[in-house]
């Protein structure tokens, strides 16, 4: 996706790189962006995000909103900004059982798969920076898959953000004996894209959460990201099902996946009210489990939903995200 020329701050550069997952046949695809001529920088200055369930990380991060990016934004101010979107998403490879009918195969892309992916990213960014460890966001799902990351290399990670974290549903969620086993993957359209976007926003005030154009944007962006997309009328993006394989064994079972208290980093969680995804007292209980953080803050923006950085109140969510990735000596008396 081009972007338009930068109205101020810095000149940006950005690059696109495809690295080796590890596994045969599958690279991920990253994208960087940092101040133009930079090519040092120190482990708090550098961060890496991760996307959710169904979107990829690449066009919601860097989806240009009146000219900006969020990884803009943060390039801005000094930033080396990473994306990843791990295997089945985005630019990345997509497993070969995403190539045929999605009952023939079981879920792919688990969030112990994504987490390996995840740090392989982190790895890629180590070795090319020279560093011993960087920031990492998660979102949704990719809360999950950075907190279990996080949880098993805290040596790696310098501060832990966590936007709308996927924890224990209550009460359980019973499975439905009835219900046709999850296949490999799943079809998303644009229509239902936007009626989960808006989903708990009351009705007056629908109208002017998402600035003009942007869920346009995004959708266009989104769904081009998938080769086969265009092939189904209307256009459908493929999105893996492991998530939702994960989340009946382990989050809608009253299960935990993982223990945020292996988590021994500074960590930030940013919800909004109107998240009906993953609601405010999911982000309330997961907070009281980080037991082991040297310090821990928890950000409850108004007029937002599961989406909230690409909607009206998006500068309200960079600020505290800014504002704590860019302070200095928080626990000082002076």
């Amino acid at each position: 996706m081009s972007l338009p020329a930068q109205a101020a701050g810095p000149k940006l550069e950005s690059s696109d790189a495809m690295i080796p997952s590890g596994d045969p046949g599958i690279e991920l695809f990253v994208r960087n962006k940092h101040p133009a001529g930079t090519q040092k920088f120190p482990s708090d200055r550098i961060l890496l995000f991760v996307h959710g369930a169904t979107y990829p990380a690449e066009t919601s991060f860097d989806l240009p909103i009146e000219g900006v990016s969020m990884m803009d934004l943060l390039a801005r101010r000094g930033f080396d900004v990473y994306l990843v979107d791990v295997r089945g998403y985005g630019r990345s490879t997509r497993p070969p059982e995403m190539n045929e009918p999605p009952e023939k195969n079981k879920p792919v892309t688990s969030t112990e798969t994504a987490a390996h992916d995840l740090g392989v990213a982190v790895d890629y960014i180590l070795k090319k920076r020279r560093v011993s460890k960087i920031d990492v966001m998660g979102w949704s799902w990719g809360t999950s898959i950075a907190g279990l990351y996080t949880s098993e290399h805290n040596a790696k990670v310098d501060r832990l953000v966590l936007y709308a974290p996927q924890w224990i549903k209550q009460p359980a969620v019973p499975v439905d004996p009835g219900a046709p086993p999850l296949g490999a993957y799943r079809l998303v359209s644009k229509d239902s894209a936007k009626a989960r976007w808006l989903k708990g926003v009351p009705e007056d005030k629908q109208a002017t959460l998402i600035p003009p154009g942007v869920f346009e944007a995004w959708a266009d962006a989104t769904w081009a990201t998938d080769p086969e997309a265009a092939k189904h009328s209307p256009p459908m993006l493929r999105a893996p099902n492991g998530v939702f394989s994960d989340s009946v064994n382990y989050w809608n079972a009253g299960k935990a996946q993982y223990d945020p208290g292996k988590i021994t980093v500074p960590t930030l969680i940013l919800h909004a009210e109107w998240d009906a995804d993953l609601p405010s007292y999911l982000a309330q209980n997961y907070f009281k489990q980080l037991t082991n953080t040297p310090y821990k803050r928890l950000i409850e923006l108004s007029e937002g939903t599961h989406t909230v950085m690409m909607e009206k109140n998006r500068m309200q969510f960079f600020h505290e995200l800014i504002g704590f990735l860019d302070e200095e000596k928080p626990l000082a008396l002076k």
